[in-house]
């Protein structure tokens, strides 16, 4: 038996690897020069949002960049497959005059694929192209490197007769932008350095592959945790080291643990734990593919499970959950959104309207349960912002959606997100008119209210606008094309900006 068993070992292993991937076949390049000129204080949102922290924000700025790129999925036939790529960028009047966009390698093994380095990765559940952006896990901010194990792509659960499907991930991962923060700070603001990061996801999709309508439902979260924070108090720093053991990884995994640094008496979970719920509803028909989807981000249980957990008791030193006893939270802050495909009309091929929501945000007072105070009462959980980490941003850019006003564009040298309280439209549009031009509209109108510790005096308001074209010139050079764009700003928000990017991108 056991010969028997070695034998057929043997003979899978030799199956599977007994021709390895030619490395060397299958490569791809491109190169990119942009540039961007502006009046006002910034380029134009639209102009520089939701593109991996690319662009620069600055007025007037350009970059040149180059990248070599083999996929995964160069033979899709094969049991395992390994793709990389390296991107880099030289740039003016940016946040780095050279760095690394991408670096990675890709170890595929049947579905599920190993990510090792630094690797732009796709919103899920919207349209990467016309969005506004997700609440968690966006494209608007640069990636950093981790370690990602992922099933990218719905896998049929057996048994289900291929109605239950299933993809996620799994990631450890580190932040690179400790100089930026140090420098933005400027003895004016607290920041972290070797920032720790965690990421998990997972989605069901409910329907047939050969069926009209379909379901798709998933959870995202996500932990900063492990930085040494540099806490500014009447202009001294105090650094406080946050966890990095196993312990912490596994309490960043897990969620829970404590910031025991900061925490006192009533223990939260360790580091800037957040997330969404996302939904979207499918519907698949000969001339046009239309989409139904949501997205509620939350910062803790009150904003994850709509409830609190409401009876504590002081014991050895800390508040513990003893009754009980819960309360409610209403249903308010969401992203609602709409897209549509259309297959056969190429001057509008899609259109994106969106409504985004965060005012509520568990509601205007938070307080902890003290012998003196009978009741806890989670709100004020301030989107994106953290005491202990540096909120959720990566080199200044929002990860999440850029409608929160990325911490880039503070005077006050503060990593601190200003506008987190708002209500928003977004509409996007998009059209092939001809075989080589292409272009895309994304238009939004927004009020802001701030924070609930620092609120506006009055709301704020703004519109901003971005449109884009891009033009094949295959028939000149093969895998060239030339793209130009224009947008603005107008209001309290954003400043009134102006400006135009041109962009001259070959790939082969």
């Amino acid at each position: 038996m056991r010969k028997i068993f070695l034998t057929l070992l043997s003979a899978i292993t030799l199956h599977t690897f007994a021709q390895s991937p030619d490395l060397g076949k299958g490569i791809s390049f491109s190169a990119e020069m942009s540039g961007t000129i502006s009046s006002g204080d910034y380029a134009p949102l639209w102009l520089t949002a939701n593109q991996y922290g690319l662009p620069s924000v600055e007025c007037n700025s350009g970059y040149l960049r180059g990248g070599i790129f083999r996929s995964v999925m160069n033979d899709s036939t094969r049991h395992w497959d390994i793709g990389y790529g390296a991107d880099l960028v030289v740039a003016a009047n940016h946040t780095s005059t050279f760095f690394v966009q991408q670096l990675y390698a890709d170890v595929r093994w049947l579905k599920g694929t190993l990510t090792i380095g630094q690797k732009q990765q796709p919103m899920q559940l919207k349209n990467n192209e016309l969005s506004s952006g997700s609440q968690t896990f966006g494209i608007n901010a640069r990636p950093y490197p981790e370690v990602r194990l992922a099933l990218p792509n719905y896998w049929a659960i057996p048994g289900t007769k291929g109605f239950l499907s299933f993809k996620g991930h799994i990631a450890f991962g580190m932040f690179t932008d400790n100089n930026f923060q140090e420098d933005f700070a400027r003895g004016t603001g607290s920041y972290d350095q070797n920032v720790l990061m965690h990421t998990k996801a997972g989605y069901l999709k409910f329907g047939k592959a050969d069926k009209p309508f379909s379901v798709e439902a998933g959870l995202e979260m996500a932990s900063q945790f492990g930085s040494t924070h540099y806490d500014l108090r009447n202009g001294t720093y105090t650094e406080i080291k946050n966890g990095r053991g196993l312990k912490s990884f596994w309490n960043a995994f897990k969620g829970g643990g404590s910031d025991s640094a900061m925490d006192g008496a009533t223990q939260n979970n360790e580091g800037n734990m957040l997330g969404s719920w996302v939904l979207r509803l499918n519907y698949d028909t000969q001339d046009a593919t239309y989409g139904l989807y949501a997205d509620h981000f939350f910062e803790d249980h009150s904003g994850m499970f709509l409830l609190d957990y409401d009876g504590y008791a002081y014991e050895n030193g800390h508040m513990t959950k003893k009754d009980h006893r819960y309360r409610y939270y209403p249903m308010k802050d969401i992203m609602l959104g709409f897209d549509v495909h259309l297959k056969k009309c190429q001057w509008l091929s899609d259109a994106v309207l969106e409504y985004v929501y965060t005012k509520y945000q568990s509601g205007a007072v938070y307080t902890d349960r003290t012998p003196q105070l009978p009741e806890h009462i989670g709100g004020v959980d301030n989107y994106y912002n953290n005491g202990l980490e540096p909120g959720w941003q990566h080199w200044g850019q929002t990860l999440g959606n850029p409608l929160y006003l990325s911490p880039v564009y503070n005077t006050d040298g503060k990593l601190f997100f200003h506008n987190n309280r708002f209500v928003a439209w977004h509409l996007g549009l998009a059209g092939q008119p001809t075989a080589n031009l292409h272009y895309r509209l994304r238009a939004t109108w927004q009020e802001g209210l701030g924070t609930y510790d620092k609120p506006y005096f009055n709301p704020k308001h703004n519109v901003s606008l971005g449109i884009e074209a891009r033009y094949n010139l295959h028939q000149y050079v093969k895998g060239l094309s030339a793209g130009a764009a224009f947008g603005f700003d107008r209001g309290a928000l954003m400043g009134n900006n102006t400006g135009g990017i041109l962009t001259l991108r070959f790939e082969r």
